[in-house]
């Protein structure tokens, strides 16, 4: 039994440091895009001198959001076109975790309502203070921060694991060539 311990370990530990990597990149993608969509609204609103400082809420927005997406892969959501030329793939999963994320975002509201003590309906009301045209409008914004993210993690699937962080990270010249088949 003391044989196979040692080896699991690693391997175990080498998974998690893994998907650890992978949820840190699509939180920082996603707090990148959430965080320049907040300094454009704090811009915007200081306009009528209204303050906005919401970079908090943006990148917790981001860490919940990496979660939902990695959470989705593990149940093999959008993965329906596999087969399919790269950009239907990619729209593909933009479209259903842009579904998914609509979901989470309805959610949210309906767990603070109830939180609150509102009347759902009155968080989801049309128009006003984050209504249903706030969550729909960011829910939009958010679906398109996910095209280039899935065309970014479609390409490395085709590619091979670790192959894009190589070219990016390490340059065409110093990275493994790609296998022309």
């Amino acid at each position: 039994m003391s044989s196979q311990s040692p080896s699991k370990k690693p391997e175990l530990r080498q998974r998690l440091v893994h998907e650890l990597e992978k949820y840190l990149l699509v939180a920082a993608f996603l707090f990148f895009f959430f965080g320049s969509f907040t300094t454009y609204r704090r811009l915007v609103l200081a306009e009528y001198q209204i303050g906005y400082f919401e970079y908090g809420w943006a990148l917790l927005k981001a860490l919940v959001l990496a979660k939902v997406i990695l959470i989705g892969e593990i149940l093999h959501l959008g993965e329906r076109f596999h087969d399919r030329p790269l950009l239907v793939s990619t729209l593909w999963k933009t479209l259903m975790f842009g579904l998914l994320i609509a979901v989470f975002a309805v959610l949210e509201h309906v767990v603070g309502a109830l939180i609150h003590h509102r009347p759902i309906g009155e968080e989801l009301r049309l128009g006003g203070r984050e209504g249903l045209y706030e969550i729909l409008a960011r829910t939009n914004l958010e679906a398109v921060a996910l095209v280039p993210l899935f065309a970014f993690r479609e390409l490395g699937r085709v590619l091979g694991e670790g192959r894009i962080q190589d070219l990016f990270l390490r340059g065409p010249s110093r990275s493994a060539p790609v296998q022309q088949g």
